[in-house]
């Protein structure tokens, strides 16, 4: 379980494809302190540590991961969000957060208001995702409040620490972004539809 609160950059050295799978090699302050099986959220997405280096590591992606999230489009070099679980005497400081992405969404626009910014985004309404005005969001795994709450769209504000220290500063309108809905308002989701929880 993660909160959607940034750690640290993890920078792409190498791609690899090995059959359906693609594995991904960062650099990153964090790999001398990774293990191997350790979870890890990379823009939002829960991937498995598999190999170490005192500066590098590996995490493998499947099939079903690359089609549901923006790893088709990562590039080496790209500069991505990185959060370790959370651990068990530590604080909520954002919002539960399960590294599961929802859906991939697509930046419009984005608004400097001297001091900080605000996103606008959209995504496919049609897939039964919700957010709600003032509820939580994770957007490339960081923990964030949505306003302008509408069906497939919603806004939010960034300020400078945030804008600096993840990497909402090299996005640019039409970008796809990772997207994981607030866990409670999912499950609200399907019971007012009246779905099978199990």
């Amino acid at each position: 379980m993660f909160t959607g609160i940034i750690e640290a950059f993890g920078t792409i050295r190498t791609i690899t494809q090995d059959g359906s799978n693609v594995h991904f090699d960062l650099e990153s302050s964090l790999a001398s302190e990774l293990k191997i099986d350790q979870s890890l959220a990379h823009d939002g997405i829960c991937l498995t540590v598999v190999q170490t280096t005192p500066d590098t590591y590996r995490v493998t992606a499947i099939d079903e991961t690359i089609q549901k999230t923006n790893l088709a489009q990562w590039k080496v070099g790209k500069n991505v969000n990185l959060e370790r679980c959370m651990p068990a005497n530590g604080r909520f400081d954002g919002h539960i957060v399960q590294g599961h992405v929802d859906q991939v969404g697509t930046v419009k626009s984005i608004t400097d208001q001297n001091g900080s910014w605000v996103f606008d985004l959209e995504f496919e309404h049609g897939l039964g995702n919700v957010t709600v005005e003032k509820g939580s969001i994770t957007i490339n795994g960081t923990s964030l409040t949505c306003f302008n709450s509408g069906p497939g769209r919603f806004s939010v504000a960034i300020i400078p620490y945030t804008f600096e220290h993840t990497n909402f500063h090299q996005l640019s309108p039409g970008d796809f972004v990772n997207l994981e809905f607030d866990i409670l308002g999912k499950y609200i989701q399907r019971i007012t539809k009246g779905y099978d929880l199990q």
